[in-house]
């Protein structure tokens, strides 16, 4: 009788919060009768694994003996986004422009349409054009024709007289021009030592059909030709213009 007074005491004192009271399987309690602490009182002694605590704010029995509540979880906020580094995240890509549509809607603009450069193209080559009947058709060149030299000797021995007939067989006139003369140097034995070229102008104008004939003196260097040696022009060509 005497042991279930104490259990009801034990009881009491840990419903009224001013003492702790625990109880075994038995029915046997222990009730505290000094302040909570070490055997020495140097400070809280924890609980055994025969106390069960309660927390205040009602979120079950704790098996760990600490008592204390749990924190709520912390919101996440946009700066939780950002990167390791803790750089903002990037902004996301603008949209493409829209153009609105005869329906109301819109849709991506078309791209502007790409040009191609006009081509290049070479000119045909036109064929001749044929004169109108009655027109005279345009003169031809003219064309000259030389003939034989013919040599008379002078009291030189280095110069000589050279006769030359031109005739114009062409359709214009010789307006101007030059005459070459090719005089080879003779030796007594009659080797051909060597040519010496001279020129000298033409008997211009010499017109269309026309001939024309013209005596010139041919000379070389006197040292060229030493006593027993004589020339002879023996080729002559001409150019026009």
């Amino acid at each position: 009788m005497k042991r279930r007074r104490l259990g009801a005491v034990a009881v009491a004192l840990c419903l009224g919060g001013a003492l702790t009271a625990c109880g075994n399987g038995a029915g046997e309690g222990r009730v505290a009768t000094g302040p909570a602490g070490r055997p020495g009182g140097s400070g809280p002694v924890p609980p055994s694994g025969e106390v069960v605590l309660v927390p205040l704010d009602g979120r079950g029995p704790s098996g760990t003996g600490t008592g204390a509540p749990s924190m709520p979880p912390v919101p996440s906020s946009p700066s939780s986004a950002a990167g390791p580094s803790g750089s903002p995240p990037p902004a996301p890509a603008a949209p493409a422009p829209t153009r609105p549509t005869p329906s109301g809607s819109s849709r991506p603009a078309a791209p502007p349409p790409q040009f191609a450069p006009p081509s290049q193209t070479q000119p045909q080559p036109q064929p001749p054009q044929e004169p109108a009947p009655g027109t005279p058709p345009p003169p031809r060149p003219a064309a000259l024709t030389v003939g034989e030299p013919l040599r008379a000797p002078t009291n030189r021995r280095w110069c000589e007289k050279v006769t030359v007939q031109f005739r114009n067989t062409g359709g214009s006139p010789v307006r101007s021009g030059t005459t070459t003369f090719a005089t080879h140097i003779i030796g007594a034995l009659g080797v051909d030592w060597a040519t010496v070229e001279s020129a000298q102008p033409l008997p211009a104008p010499i017109e269309a059909g026309a001939t024309r004939t013209e005596t010139y003196t041919v000379c070389v260097d006197a040292w060229r030709v030493p006593l027993g040696m004589r020339i002879e022009t023996q080729d002559v060509t001409a150019s026009w213009g």
